[in-house]
């Protein structure tokens, strides 16, 4: 009389098989959080790029700032992700913005846009 469960050689395929998916799924799952982390990046940057118009508007000059302070040096920006490097370097008349995020995929974001 054969008793109920499974054999060695299908518990082996079954590992195999989940092995396989896994290795597979992985790398896909590390590259979307990469590019997740590079989206955040990318929004801050404009979030930036537009409160820092609106302070031209009101003081009729650009406000350098970094990802430390720029929420509080600029009205209207409340916040920026965790994690994202930004930097803000401005004249009078203009402004340069770049944002990246070291968990990313590496890509570094610039404002105005090349």
């Amino acid at each position: 009389m054969r008793e109920q469960g499974f054999t060695l050689v299908e518990l082996l395929v079954v590992m195999a098989i989940v092995g396989v998916l896994a290795a597979i799924a992985l790398p896909q799952y590390a590259e979307s959080k990469g590019q997740a982390f590079d989206s955040r990046a990318e929004t801050d940057l404009k979030n930036v790029a537009s409160a820092e118009e609106a302070y031209f508007v009101n003081h009729n000059q650009y406000r350098s700032c970094t990802a430390f302070n720029c929420h509080v040096l600029l009205e209207g920006l409340h916040s920026l992700s965790n994690g994202v490097q930004l930097q803000v370097t401005a004249t009078a008349t203009t402004f340069t913005a770049t944002a990246t995020h070291p968990q990313g995929t590496g890509k570094v974001y610039h404002w105005p846009q090349y």
